[in-house]
């Protein structure tokens, strides 16, 4: 039976994760083996295939972890009582922040994703849409009140915001000049100013 931690008391699911992020950031999904993610993660390849049924598994896993907790965040911004442009304008920051915070998982999940088996990639794309669609309920929630500009649709606004976020792995350098906080007030100020009448 494989140990569920180690002598620091970190789970084997971390363990293994933690190794194979760092493994995909680094080098890529590709050219990472299960041999390199298990030695790196300090198991068994029997300890890995208990927790995750391949490397597919880790990959889809290294990505729907961070999608999770943005979805949290955002439904915990969305669900408050706040004015909709101050909703917006923090669930605009807090994707920055959080793609920022994990940027590897970010990074190797818009380059890698096209690894994931038919089912798995569905699943992502799911829950990617899910989380675009509450953004954008958002949007139109301010649209409809005549906070915001009806001028872009909706969808666009969102794309818009979301291409900004996506391309962050390929320029944000935590030894930059800028904050992860104020990337995303910039980003989040950029926003409001395109959707102000």
């Amino acid at each position: 039976m494989a140990r569920t931690t180690d002598g620091d008391g970190t789970p084997v699911p971390q363990r293994l994760l933690a190794a194979a992020t760092r493994l995909f950031a680094d080098q890529g999904y590709d050219r990472t083996s299960v041999q390199e993610i298990v030695e790196a993660a300090g198991v068994t390849k029997g300890a890995l295939y208990h927790y995750f049924g391949s490397k597919d598994d880790l990959l889809h896993e290294v990505y729907a972890r961070l999608l999770r907790v943005q979805q949290e965040r955002l439904d915990a911004i969305a669900d408050t009582d706040a004015p909709i442009e101050r909703r917006v304008r923090d669930a605009a920051a807090d994707v920055v922040v959080t793609t920022i915070d994990n940027l590897d998982d970010a990074s190797i999940f818009f380059r890698s994703m096209h690894h994931l088996g038919p089912e798995k990639n569905k699943q992502v794309r799911a829950e990617r849409r899910r989380y675009h669609e509450r953004f954008r309920a958002l949007i139109e929630e301010g649209q409809e009140s005549g906070v915001f500009s009806t001028a872009t649709p909706a969808d666009l606004v969102v794309d818009y915001h979301f291409g900004s976020v996506h391309h962050l792995s390929t320029w944000y350098r935590p030894q930059g000049p800028l904050t992860p906080q104020q990337v995303a007030d910039h980003l989040a100020d950029l926003l409001l100013r395109a959707l102000r009448p």
